[in-house]
Formats: C-alpha cells, sequence, structure tokens
C-alpha cells in the first residue's frame, strides 16, 4: 500500500498578517481536500506571514497512480491559484 506524500513550500505575497494569511490558505486547503480527495495541512512557517509549508497525503493501492496525482496537485496550485507561488516541492512514495 503506498503512501504518497508531497510538501510545498508556498509564498504568499502581499500578506501583511497571519490573519490574512490564513484567509487565503484556508480556501486552498479545502478546495484540494475537495478536488484530489487528499488529506492536507500546514505544517510549518505558522508565524510567518508570507510564506507556508504545507503536505498533501495520499494512500492508493498503485504507486504511479499517487504519483501521477500528486504531481497534480501541484500543476494545479500553479495554474488556478494565482495569488500563491510555489517556491519548492518534494514528493515521496512510501
Amino acid at each position: 500500500m503506498p503512501i504518497g506524500l508531497l510538501t510545498l513550500r508556498l509564498n504568499l505575497p502581499g500578506c501583511k498578517s497571519l490573519k490574512e494569511k490564513r484567509s487565503r490558505l484556508k480556501p486552498l486547503l479545502a478546495r484540494l481536500h475537495r478536488e484530489f480527495n487528499i488529506s492536507v495541512a500546514e505544517m510549518d512557517q505558522n508565524d510567518a506571514w508570507q510564506s507556508a509549508i504545507i503536505a498533501c497525503a495520499m494512500v492508493s493501492n498503485d504507486s504511479s497512480h499517487t504519483e501521477r496525482s500528486l504531481q497534480r496537485v501541484r500543476e494545479w496550485i500553479e495554474t488556478s491559484w494565482l495569488d500563491v507561488f510555489i517556491e519548492s516541492d518534494r514528493l515521496e512514495i512510501i
């Protein structure tokens, strides 16, 4: 049973407070969960206004399916969520 973990370091330009950061991140996390049926949460940089590290996790019976699905998550954020920039990513299949 492969488990996929996608870790993304995000840049949220223009955020001037933690409240503004949360108001931009919360809809993104909820939409990722709905669109891709994955677990997603903010993992680090909780006190930084303009950056966040989120993790997306998926369990499946096929490692190639898991990898393709998590790669689509990254692509979807880049094309659909224009006020968030991905600085780096890391994809692990365990």
